[in-house]
């Protein structure tokens, strides 16, 4: 087999140690070096030294969880770093060691056998810690929503069957009050403000409850750990604002697309970069992404079209992008989704929509245009003939006779 890289090296990563294997092509031959390390900072640079004492060119690792962080950080710049799928190179049977395992990852890449993962430049990683930190902070706080719905109810205090919102002004309002140790239906219910002030009698029903010491205690601490996680959330959105300035005009044209607002738009550009030049063609991207249908045929047969894992934090975005647009009715990709449904089901039109999304986002920052909408009739006009034989038949099943004249065009 060809070898392409004449002096490379495989790295075996864990999380205190790493094991390395150079091979070096000298006359003909291979020969093989290995050497373990630490993982501290000084033992890393230690690692790199000896590559560049040993003339490595090329570097490839396993994404073993986040322990090829360091190590990334330490050899980007110095050497052409791949990082691979460890699902790609799987150990030969039989011969699992660290040893083994670098030396199979330096004899694929040596042949050039190694597809190296997408790792953006370091401001999109830390962009991409920043919007994921504020997902996960989202979650949290849907968390303490759930476990304060959970004291209310064994109170028998039951302001969400009133209320739409039990967290709004109003519902804090009442809390805290109820954490003060005010236990008055009556005076908790004209704290409500806006709108709920119109249900004041089905207030003072459903704020009658049995509440005791445990129960303000636990509201206590739960309205607490709320107020510090929105806190934390404003900071987060507050540095990432800082940080999209440069490229505001981007994140416009991303907003642009229904059901994207300046969190998505950010999310998005957050996971895919700015530069779409590592994808090719919107298909590697959306492939990448994990939402296009799988490709397994055998035999002239299609056996599976599931979807391959992707990036869990984009797929994540897109989807609560396509739910979004799944209640409108004035675009076309809410006309998209409507036409899959009844044949394929909900979840499928989700993941279909979520892929014009990520096809649109592809165009507008490598185009750097504006979106530009076909409308919600698109489809009705692109199969004008189909859609007027199918009415027309669906008409006549029913026993009409249908007889269509043109509109009279205006001169």
């Amino acid at each position: 087999m060809e070898v392409l890289y004449r002096c490379c090296c495989g790295l075996d990563v864990h999380k205190k140690s790493i094991t390395a294997c150079v091979l070096r092509v000298e006359k003909g031959k291979t020969r093989k070096e290995k050497r373990r390390f630490g993982t501290f900072t000084r033992e890393l640079l230690e690692m790199a030294d000896w590559l560049t004492n040993c003339g490595v060119t090329h570097v490839a690792m396993e994404s073993t969880g986040v322990y090829w962080k360091p190590v990334w950080n330490i050899l980007e710049g110095q050497f052409e770093v791949l990082l691979v799928n460890a699902q790609h190179i799987k150990a030969v049977p039989g011969r699992k060691t660290d040893q083994k395992d670098c030396e199979w990852i330096a004899e694929l890449l040596q042949h050039g056998l190694l597809r190296a993962s997408f790792v953006p430049d370091r401001p999109i990683r830390e962009l991409r810690d920043l919007t994921r930190y504020r997902a996960s902070l989202t979650q949290e706080i849907n968390r303490i929503a759930n476990r304060i719905q959970k004291v209310l109810e064994d109170a028998n205090i039951k302001l969400a069957s009133v209320a739409s919102d039990p967290l709004g002004a109003s519902g804090r309002a009442m809390l805290r009050s109820i954490v003060d140790g005010n236990e008055n239906a009556d005076q908790l219910a004209e704290m409500s403000k806006g709108i709920l002030r119109n249900k004041i009698p089905e207030l003072r029903v459903a704020l009658e409850g049995r509440l005791t010491d445990h129960h303000r205690f636990m509201l206590k601490l739960l309205l607490e750990q709320l107020r510090s996680a929105e806190a934390t959330i404003t900071k987060v959105e507050q540095e990432l604002e800082k940080r999209m300035r440069p490229f505001e005009e981007t994140v416009h044209r991303l907003d642009t697309i229904p059901g994207v607002d300046l969190v998505t738009a950010w999310s998005l550009l957050a996971e895919i970069g700015f530069n779409m030049e590592q994808f090719p063609s919107a298909a590697h991207l959306a492939s990448w992404g994990g939402l296009c249908p799988g490709n397994y045929e055998s035999a002239g047969k299609r056996l599976s079209g599931k979807t391959r894992k992707g990036s869990p934090a984009l797929r994540r975005c897109l989807c609560q992008v396509a739910s979004v647009i799944s209640h409108q009715h004035n675009n076309y990709l809410s006309a998209r989704y409507r036409r899959i449904p009844a044949r394929r089901g909900n979840k499928r039109a989700i993941l279909a929509v979520a892929h014009s999304v990520l096809v649109v986002a592809y165009y507008l920052i490598s185009n750097q245009k504006e979106y530009q909408d076909l409308g919600p009739d698109y489809f009705d006009r692109s199969n004008a003939d189909r859609l007027r034989r199918s009415l027309v038949h669906r008409l006549e099943r029913l026993g009409h006779r249908v007889t269509l004249e043109p509109l009279n065009q205006p001169v």
